[in-house]
């Protein structure tokens, strides 16, 4: 597998971490798109939201609980935006599950 998400997990790959415990990570993404833009990703490769079964959940379910405390941490004390694309159309541009969060300033109304 050609997974460049895998690779930042594996360390093959340097990123800025903003967080790491045995299940995720989040790191600042390369390409903001608001003044704090950071992905968190699932340690294991699941392909995206299509992906998520009863197996896999529970670790979906703990990077849910964990977005609040890197929210916290990034300074997002004022609300945030997470957002999950899925598929082409959506333009998921890398094939491994993974959340973003974006903030640090009022986000406007407009999703896409």
């Amino acid at each position: 597998m050609d997974c460049i998400f895998c690779a930042i997990v594996n360390g093959d790959i340097p990123s800025k971490k903003v967080y790491e415990d045995k299940f995720c990570c989040a790191f600042l993404d390369i390409n903001p798109q608001a003044p704090v833009h950071c992905l968190v990703i699932p340690k294991e490769h699941i392909s995206s939201c299509n992906e998520i079964n009863e197996t896999n959940v529970s670790v979906v379910s703990h990077i849910f609980t964990t977005i609040p405390k890197i929210a916290k941490a990034l300074n997002l004390t004022n609300g945030y935006r997470i957002i999950s694309n899925v598929g082409e159309d959506a333009c998921q541009s890398v094939k491994h599950l993974h959340f973003h969060i974006l903030g640090g300033a009022k986000l406007t109304d407009k999703m896409g």
